[in-house]
């Protein structure tokens, strides 16, 4: 027993040596490997004689003059066309609301209805007063009648026949009395029926029914606004539009479709833009001498009411056109207070740097009025390339496209972050 014991625990060492030599000839033999791949894989170019690496692509985009609307973009504020406020004409108390608030209304309909019997029965009483007034009239004008033949014939004296005819005329005014009050007394009959003056969307009403209303004053009832069509106020700086006329006078610019009346375009604070362009109203003549601003106006076709009053918008206008002027991406321009500069690349693949003259940014591109030629490719992107390169490198011009807008990335699963911390468990 004892000596079995002893050549058990001597193989234990001799297993431990052996599996020791056989991980280091693995390792060695792994090694080796990966040592040989690489040079394997670097022989390549060295056996197929060391060519020279291709040019660097670089986008560029080719220069196309043509007519360059100048769009101004300018914040401005929405106003109903028409506002009218539904006041209480007739003193009473309030006895239906006659609309649907928010609804849309037509001129002429009624709104509310204020108590009407005081005013019937003034109405009936202005109708008997004239009643009697008619009745009057008529038994003086017989009377004059009557005697007018015995005048004649000195049956009744001339001043009898002056006080009859005296009478007849004071009666025949008594009637003209008469029917105005009852034309006044119809009136202020009307006034108990509110109606809407103009057509438009009414909102709320600002008093309930069984309110006193007109009672010394006018009381507002409810507002009808037009929103179809809306204004747009908005205003622009005093500068810039005296800027815009002087490079007018000078032929550096033209008016826009040939007339002063000017299109523009609503932005919604979600900049999107609103679908039906609208027209410049009017500028004002006047310049505010406390933020140095002219006012616009312009109308906007608002038919679906998609657009509300008071609503903060942005305007595009174009109030003039560049004539032979070239747009290049905005990243093609390098801006310094040396001057704008942007690289041109020729046939042979050479970089030149071009001073330009820029006017304004449209679309995210910069209006170049004077230093490129039509034909020419202006560099866009590969700047970051040619950092890697010896000055005088030629280069690949291939056309450049606009980056597609980056689509939004999904949140990330709440139930794959809690799994990690259990799988390190």
């Amino acid at each position: 027993m004892p000596v079995s014991h002893v050549s058990h625990r001597s193989l234990f060492p001799l297993r431990a040596v052996v599996a020791a030599l056989a991980t280091v000839a693995l390792l060695s033999l792994a090694a080796c490997g990966k040592s040989e791949a690489p040079a394997a894989a670097g022989g390549a170019p060295g056996g197929a004689g060391g060519g020279k690496p291709p040019a660097p692509e670089v986008g560029v985009v080719i220069a196309t003059p043509g007519n360059v609307g100048l769009v101004t973009e300018l914040p401005g504020r929405l106003e109903a066309s028409r506002v009218s406020q539904v006041r209480a004409r007739a003193a009473g108390i309030l006895q239906e609301r006659l609309f649907r608030e928010g609804s849309d209304v037509k001129a002429g309909q009624a709104l509310f209805k204020i108590d009407p019997a005081p005013y019937a029965a003034a109405a009936q009483s202005a109708a008997a007063s004239l009643a009697r007034a008619e009745a009057n009239a008529a038994q003086a004008k017989a009377l004059a009648e009557r005697y007018k033949p015995l005048v004649e014939a000195n049956a009744v004296s001339k001043q009898e026949y002056a006080t009859a005819v005296a009478s007849a005329k004071s009666a025949e005014a008594d009637v003209a009395v008469g029917r105005a009050s009852v034309a006044t007394a119809k009136i202020n009959l009307g006034y108990a029926s509110v109606t809407a003056p103009i057509s438009g969307r009414i909102g709320r009403a600002l008093v309930t029914e069984g309110a006193l209303v007109g009672q010394g004053d006018a009381t507002e009832l409810a507002v009808i606004q037009q929103i179809n069509p809306l204004y747009v106020n908005f205003t622009q700086s005093a500068s810039e539009v005296l800027k815009l006329r002087r490079a007018m006078q000078d032929g550096q610019f033209k008016q826009a479709d040939g007339s002063a009346a000017a299109s523009i375009r609503v932005v919604l604070e979600d900049g999107s833009e609103y679908a039906l362009p609208g027209k410049l109203l009017f500028t004002d003549l006047t310049v505010d001498p406390t933020s140095g601003q002219v006012t616009l106006r312009a109308e906007v076709p608002n038919p679906k009411g998609d657009l509300l009053p008071g609503l903060y918008v942005r305007v595009r206008i174009e109030q003039a056109q560049v004539s032979n002027a070239i747009t290049v991406p905005q990243q093609s321009v390098t801006r310094t207070q040396q001057g704008d500069t942007v690289s041109v690349v020729d046939a042979e693949g050479k970089i030149s740097k071009r001073t330009v003259k820029i006017s304004a940014a449209q679309n995210n591109q910069w209006v170049v009025l004077d230093g490129l030629k039509a034909g020419e490719q202006v560099m866009v992107d590969g700047f970051q390339k040619l950092q890697m390169m010896p000055p005088g490198t030629p280069v690949k011009a291939v056309p450049w496209k606009a980056p597609a807008p980056a689509a939004p990335t999904p949140p990330a699963a709440p139930a794959a972050a809690a799994s990690a911390p259990a799988a390190k468990q």
